[in-house]
C-alpha cells in the first residue's frame, strides 16, 4: 500500500518555506542512492538496481549493470523534482523488498525520516501518511544567540533542541519529550544565584529553582508562565500522565502519541524561549558573579 498525501501533492508539490518542499536536493538524491548501493550487497546487484530504476518511473531493462546504475542515477534525478512522488517511489521500493520473503534489510520509515530531516526535506512518514512538516509541524523557534549564555551553553542547547526534533521525525514520541523536558530542567540552573527584583534564587534543582523564582514573582507573568510549567512537567513526570521521567504506570500510565508529543515539545520550546529572555534581563538588570555553567 503507497503513501497517502493530498492528491494535488502529485502535480503541484507544497512550496519551499522553512523546509525544503518541492524536490530533493542533489545531496540528498546521492544519500538516498548511497543507501540502495549498500543495499546491493544482500543479493544480486544488477537486479536491485532494476527494482529501484522501476520504482523511479523507468521499466525498460538496462543492458548491463553498469548501465543499471547510471539509469537509474538518471530516473533519480528525474523523479527529485517533485519531493513528494520521490519519497513514495523509494518508500514503495523498500516496502516490496521487506515483503518478498526474502528476508533482505531495507530502510524502514524512521530511517528515511532520519534523512529527509538531516537534509531540511519538509515531509514526514507517519506510516501510512505523507506529512508536510510545514503545516503547523514547524518547531517554535528558540533564541539561543544571547550574550547571558556561554558558548558552550549555547551549544548544549542547541543540540538538545536539534535531538529533541531528530527523534519526533523518527516517530520516538517519548524520548523526543523525554529530551526537551531534559533540556527545560537543564535551563532552570540558569537561574541559580542571579538576584531578582526580591532577593537571590537559591534552589539548586529544577523544582526549587522554579518555586523560588515563582515566590520572588509574585503577581507577574513570569508567576503565570511558572505556574504552567510546574503543571506541564509534573504531569509530564507522573507515571500515570506522561510517563517521561518516573516511567509509565503499566496498569492505569497513558503513553504518548506523536501528536500530544509534538504539543509538549513545542509548548516546551516556547516555555525555554521565555526563560532565557527573562534570564538575560535579570542578568542586564541585575549583575551578579557568574556562578553558574549557563553564565558567559
Amino acid at each position: 500500500m503507497g503513501l497517502q498525501f493530498p492528491g494535488s501533492w502529485r502535480f503541484s508539490p507544497p512550496p519551499d518555506g522553512h523546509f525544503i518542499n518541492t524536490s530533493i536536493p542533489n545531496e540528498a538524491i546521492w544519500e538516498f542512492n548511497s543507501i540502495i548501493d549498500k543495499m546491493t550487497g544482500q543479493g544480486d546487484r544488477w537486479s536491485l538496481l532494476e527494482h529501484f530504476k522501476s520504482a523511479f518511473g523507468t521499466s525498460t531493462r538496462s543492458s548491463s549493470e553498469s548501465w543499471a546504475e547510471s539509469d537509474l542515477a538518471r530516473a533519480m534525478e528525474h523523479a527529485a523534482g517533485n519531493a513528494p512522488l520521490f519519497i513514495e517511489a523509494f518508500v514503495n521500493a523498500c516496502d516490496a523488498i521487506r515483503n518478498d520473503g526474502r528476508g533482505w534489510f531495507a530502510p524502514d520509515s524512521a530511517f528515511i525520516n532520519s534523512v529527509l530531516f538531516k537534509h531540511r526535506i519538509g515531509y514526514e512518514i507517519q506510516p501510512p501518511k505523507l506529512i508536510a512538516r510545514e503545516a503547523g509541524s514547524t518547531p517554535i523557534p528558540v533564541a539561543v544567540a544571547t550574550p547571558t549564555l556561554s558558548e558552550t551553553a549555547r551549544m548544549t542547547i542547541e543540540n538538545s533542541l536539534n535531538r529533541s526534533e531528530n527523534l519526533l521525525v523518527e516517530g520516538r514520541a517519548r524520548e523526543a519529550v523525554q529530551e526537551i523536558i531534559w533540556l527545560l530542567e537543564t535551563v532552570a540552573t540558569a537561574f541559580r544565584n542571579l538576584e531578582s527584583a526580591s532577593g537571590r534564587i537559591e534552589g539548586k534543582y529544577f523544582n526549587q529553582i522554579v518555586r523560588d523564582l515563582r515566590n520572588k514573582s509574585a503577581d507577574t507573568t513570569l508567576e503565570r508562565i511558572l505556574d504552567w510549567i510546574t503543571s506541564m512537567h509534573g504531569y509530564l513526570s507522573s507515571p500515570k500522565g506522561g510517563g517521561v521521567r518516573h516511567g509509565i504506570d503499566l496498569a492505569e500510565g497513558v503513553p504518548l502519541d506523536l501528536n500530544e508529543a509534538r504539543l509538549f515539545c513545542n509548548l516546551t520550546r516556547s516555555y525555554i524561549h521565555f526563560l532565557l529572555e527573562e534570564h538575560k534581563n535579570l542578568k542586564q538588570h541585575h549583575r551578579t558573579e557568574p556562578v553558574s555553567p549557563f553564565d558567559s
